[in-house]
């Protein structure tokens, strides 16, 4: 059976990292939460705001949202293979490669609940 595909992911990034890549042009590289692609290989990504939510509940509820973006990612605009992965029950995108400014189409306040 074929892996999801999906035109857009979704992916939580610490603000200040993301307005660093955005403001010099520079591809994000960050993987998740203090990690980059190079120390995790790939970069984190969920498939829609189910996944998102939980990935929320799971690792950054000592962050606060303020310190956080939704960056959403035109997959057409990635240089990098997307892979989905099994993660626990789930199936979640991998972006094996760094994501390219133009490729973030939106960035978004995080949804406030916990």
């Amino acid at each position: 059976m074929p892996a999801p595909t999906h035109d857009t992911l979704l992916h939580i990034a610490e603000r200040a990292r993301w307005e660093a890549a955005r403001d010099t042009g520079v591809s994000y590289s960050m993987s998740t939460l203090g990690r980059t692609l190079a120390e995790e290989g790939f970069i984190h990504c969920s498939s829609d705001m189910l996944q998102l939510e939980g990935v929320l509940d799971r690792f950054y509820t000592a962050v606060p949202r303020s310190a956080l973006v939704l960056l959403v990612i035109d997959t057409s605009r990635l240089d990098a293979p997307v892979r989905y992965e099994q993660v626990g029950d789930d199936l979640f995108p991998h972006v094996y490669g760094p994501i390219p400014v133009s490729a973030v189409i939106d960035v978004r306040s995080l949804p406030e609940t916990r």
